[in-house]
């Protein structure tokens, strides 16, 4: 596991557990839409395993980072070299925090109760909730890396 925490590849400070993840979750956004593509182009089964899998790839990335980070010593740990207050961060990352839990938990939802979820339009919005949660999610996630690793 010692390769998680060699030099990343974005030219920061950060490890190179830390910039697979945000990749990760910069892209997700774009993976999120190609799934719902899928669901506008009636292939709704493809719409349904690609929602599967990047949901249970990202619970994965999920417990890659927390992994990483708990090993390393935490927030404060990466925080020490960053040129930006400590108190302003921890009000970024409990946002950032806060709208993924919120996200997780309506993207889970809308899975499991999809074929429950009769009328469409009431998926459509939990699909919209999701979406919309999935990118506030990667943007706050970038910026929470901006905070730690480059300013």
């Amino acid at each position: 596991m010692e390769y998680m925490f060699e030099t990343g590849f974005f030219g920061t400070r950060a490890p190179i557990f830390m910039d697979v993840v945000t990749l990760i979750v910069a892209l997700l956004p774009l993976l999120v839409a190609g799934a719902i593509y899928l669901a506008k182009s009636k292939r709704y089964k493809a719409h349904a395993y690609a929602q599967i899998f990047i949901f249970a790839f990202s619970v994965i990335v999920l417990g890659y980072f927390e992994t990483g980070v708990r090993m390393v010593g935490g927030f404060d740990s990466f925080m020490k070299d960053s040129g930006v207050s400590h108190n302003y961060a921890v009000i970024v990352l409990i946002f950032h925090i806060a709208i993924s839990v919120v996200t997780l938990i309506i993207w889970a939802t809308t899975l499991f109760m999809a074929k429950k979820q009769v009328q469409l339009s009431k998926h459509r919005k939990a699909g919209l909730m999701t979406f919309t949660g999935v990118v506030m999610t990667s943007l706050t996630g970038i910026w929470v890396y901006f905070l730690m690793f480059v300013y």
